[in-house]
């Protein structure tokens, strides 16, 4: 009996390998955006500790008010970095899901293959086993 083979084969796995690559590129994106993400809250954890010194250290009132202005613009930048980051993910997601969509698609079509080729055998090795046995009652 003859094995299956499926001839889009190789489209399948360079589907595969491109499935694998916009994968790869998604979760750089969301490892970048989280980056940002944590940056945000160490800022924001940064201006809540100025704040509280700031009224602990009258003396340098001013230098406290200039590095939580500071901060807050660091905030600002940082909370726009993430907005970017966010459409790069978002663009990312889109092109993975395709990706994964068209491997699905060449996956089905072999799944439905194989199912062709057993049944086709099957019917091949039921008319033989037929032929056999009728060819033995037909030699008794």
């Amino acid at each position: 009996m003859k094995r299956f083979k499926f001839g889009p084969e190789k489209v399948m796995q360079l589907r595969k390998f491109r499935e694998e690559e916009c994968k790869l590129a998604l979760g750089q994106a969301v490892s970048i955006l989280n980056k940002i993400e944590n940056e945000i809250k160490e800022t924001a954890v940064k201006r809540h500790n100025a704040a509280l010194r700031r009224f602990a250290d009258i003396g340098e009132t001013n230098a406290w008010e200039n590095y939580i202005i500071r901060l807050d613009q660091e905030a600002q930048r940082l909370t726009e970095k993430a907005a970017q980051a966010e459409i790069v993910v978002e663009e990312k997601r889109a092109l993975y899901l395709e990706a994964q969509k068209d491997l699905k698609t060449i996956e089905n079509l072999k799944e439905r293959r194989q199912k062709e080729y057993r049944k086709e055998m099957l019917n091949y090795e039921m008319n033989e086993i037929d032929n056999l046995t009728a060819a033995r009652y037909a030699g008794d």
